[in-house]
């Protein structure tokens, strides 16, 4: 293939036309004299290997929902929450349905992605799902509950909240016994399963843009920074302005400072 009439910006844009033969078209760009277009063949390749990598990573998270496929069970649920150790907020719980071997490059544990990637990524499973449930558990409800058994709760409830009804179910840690389907609760699932994944992006993304509603609503105390969680600028301002209504009073500190107060002990504003 002689390419030497072919300027290395055209050469760009014939690696990103479909019918274009690839691997004839890299060879001759690297036996071309032109330095910049062997650069861009050698960065081209390294970017195919890397989307490769990709692919394989995000393959192998679905061994676990294998399993089912192998048996023609393809509704498989994935279930995770967000937001069980602030102090401030709900926990919200998701499940998610993929669609088998759903290709989906960056899918991972929400802790473990940005969060402008997790927002790409919640968009995309919103969309392309087979089905998703999200609910939340609000403050007044792990305090009456306590934050284990309102998680659990949120659980069954996002299951159930599926508009497909799930066939096995996936869970992060948590065992639901109560499940009349088949069901595994996996330690760390988040991180070996696709669907477990997914909710929780779904999870963790729908908490964090609650989170900063909340922050609009109550300045103060910085949620749309620590998100609940119990900073050094967190306990501080708990300290200064007391607890707001959104606080779990069964968590300490706000527990100790909310003790022979209950809601008179709340101030809302800044």
């Amino acid at each position: 293939m002689d390419i030497s009439h072919i300027k290395t910006a055209e050469l760009k844009a014939m690696l990103q036309q479909d019918g274009t033969d690839i691997s004839a078209l890299l060879q001759a760009m690297k036996q071309d004299q032109r330095v910049s277009v062997a650069a861009l063949a050698e960065r081209f390749w390294k970017h195919k290997c890397k989307e490769e990598q990709e692919r394989e990573r995000v393959l192998q998270m679905y061994s676990l929902e294998t399993a089912y496929y192998n048996e023609a069970v393809y509704h498989v649920a994935g279930v995770d929450e967000a937001g069980r150790g602030p102090v401030a907020g709900p926990v919200m719980i998701a499940a998610v349905i993929l669609p088998p071997y759903w290709d989906c490059p960056g899918l991972n544990d929400s802790k473990k992605v940005s969060p402008k990637k997790r927002d790409l990524l919640y968009d995309k499973i919103m969309a392309e799902a087979v089905a998703v449930s999200c609910v939340s558990k609000t403050e007044k409800e792990i305090d009456a509950l306590d934050i284990y058994h309102a998680t659990m709760q949120g659980m069954y409830d996002a299951i159930d909240g599926l508009h497909v009804q799930a066939e096995a179910v996936l869970i992060d840690a948590m065992p639901l016994e109560r499940l009349s389907m088949r069901h595994e609760s996996i330690v760390h699932g988040d991180a070996k399963s696709a669907s477990i994944a997914a909710a929780s992006i779904i999870a963790k993304v729908t908490r964090d843009r609650l989170m900063l509603k909340y922050d609009e609503q109550y300045p103060q105390y910085g949620f749309a920074v620590h998100k609940g969680y119990l900073t050094q600028r967190h306990v501080e301002a708990l300290h200064q302005y007391g607890p707001c209504p959104i606080h779990r009073r069964s968590f300490e500190p706000v527990k100790s400072m909310t003790a022979g107060y209950g809601e008179y002990n709340v101030k809302t504003d800044p």
